[in-house]
């Protein structure tokens, strides 16, 4: 989930938390004060208004990932109703004091009764950042049954992604080993770091369950007898068969 709702009641700690998990995962914040005091200031504190400013934060967020973006919303969201305008989203709900220093915000304030992670007293801010980077991307683990893609990824297209989603799919985690093929021809202009970035905004939903690694120009691939692995083609619908590398290439060239 790409998509994080920082809520509790105020001065709990939800600008602070978002402060310091924010670099931890890349993420644009939108913190409701300063979103009243630019695009909100038709809005005032009744419930309706509270539940419109909801449905707005969620809006800007959700655009944030269309575009292939993480964000952030940290703010109060005080009840279901406001809750359900915002929209899906992984909820942090920071419970560290009894009361805010707004009344009229103690009073309407619903406990969540759905929420992926309860911030309490004990602990630092760093300390529970680090808890959510688990939770949101969990580490890869090598030990698991991986499926390995080896490839030239000039560019990571559609095609390829797909494909790695089915290996994904049917294995559990996947291996996108990258061969160093960078400047050899006209065919092979991106490095491994701008073809892992594309990787990884590609596989975005699969945090924890891929990892990219550079391979030298591997043009052979040997194997002797009970290896411990299968070699299986993937064949996937017609139109991503047809996705072709060079004419991705060839439009982009176009395009500058």
């Amino acid at each position: 989930m790409r998509k994080i709702l920082i809520m509790g009641l105020p001065g709990a700690g939800k600008t602070t938390l978002a402060k310091a998990l924010a670099p931890l995962i890349n993420a644009v914040v939108f913190n409701a004060d300063a979103v009243r005091e630019n695009l909100s200031r038709d809005l005032g504190f009744s419930h309706e208004d509270r539940v419109e400013h909801a449905r707005r934060m969620g809006w800007m967020c959700d655009r944030v990932v269309e575009a292939g973006g993480t964000v952030i919303a940290d703010f109060v969201c005080p009840t279901d109703e406001t809750r359900a305008a915002f929209g899906k989203a992984f909820i942090i709900w920071v419970d560290r004091i009894d009361a805010g220093r707004f009344e009229d915000t103690n009073r309407m304030f619903v406990l969540p009764g759905n929420f992926d992670l309860r911030v309490n007293r004990n602990g630092t801010p760093q300390f529970w950042a680090e808890k959510v980077l688990a939770r949101l991307r969990p580490p890869f683990d090598p030990r698991k049954p991986t499926a390995l893609f080896v490839g030239r990824y000039q560019p990571f297209h559609a095609g390829h992604r797909r494909l790695i989603e089915e290996g994904i799919r049917r294995v559990g985690q996947a291996c996108v080993a990258v061969r160093d093929t960078h400047g050899t021809d006209e065919k092979n202009p991106f490095s491994f770091s701008e073809i892992r970035q594309r990787i990884e905004a590609g596989l975005a939903d699969h945090v924890g369950r891929f990892v990219v690694v550079a391979l030298p120009n591997i043009t052979n691939v040997f194997y002797g007898r009970d290896v411990g692995y299968v070699v299986e083609k993937l064949v996937l619908d017609e139109g991503t068969e047809a996705i072709s590398a060079s004419e991705v290439r060839r439009l982009m060239s176009c395009s500058r």
